[in-house]
């Protein structure tokens, strides 16, 4: 096949699992012949990607090319835009164990607080079992 007759297609990165391949995902709308009513298509091609350096999320421009393998019939010509990433900082290890050490620390204190309300309604059981004592005698 002529290389100027070759297809080009631009599309987006939604698998890279496998080893020096990506699948590109091409949505595009159809009209239905009878209702006339738009239809979302989706066509995934497989392109070889030897250097492995697509990302999920890129967009890419692929080309026509001979079978590769049994799927593969696309190759990767250029990473058109890379997928935006927030900025997430690694959180410092000292904060770490300053919240686990308070969190520590407000456990103590609550099992604290429980014995002290465990001890308090014995007591009162206590005094209450004593002032029917005295009543009966």
């Amino acid at each position: 096949m002529a290389k100027i007759m070759r297809k080009i297609r631009v599309g987006s990165v939604v698998g890279t699992r496998m080893n020096k391949t990506a699948v590109v995902e091409l949505v595009w709308k159809q009209r239905h012949r009878v209702y006339r009513k738009q239809m979302r298509r989706v066509t995934r091609f497989y392109v070889h990607d030897p250097d492995g350096q697509c990302r999920l999320g890129d967009t890419v421009r692929i080309q026509e090319t001979r079978p590769i393998s049994r799927t593969k019939h696309w190759r990767l010509l250029e990473i058109m835009s890379r997928r935006q990433v927030a900025d997430v900082r690694p959180i410092e290890l000292e904060s770490d164990s300053v919240i686990e050490s308070d969190s520590a620390a407000a456990s103590d204190t609550a099992d604290d607080a429980a014995l002290d309300m465990a001890e308090s309604v014995a007591d009162m059981d206590d005094g209450a079992a004593d002032s029917d004592d005295d009543e009966e005698a």
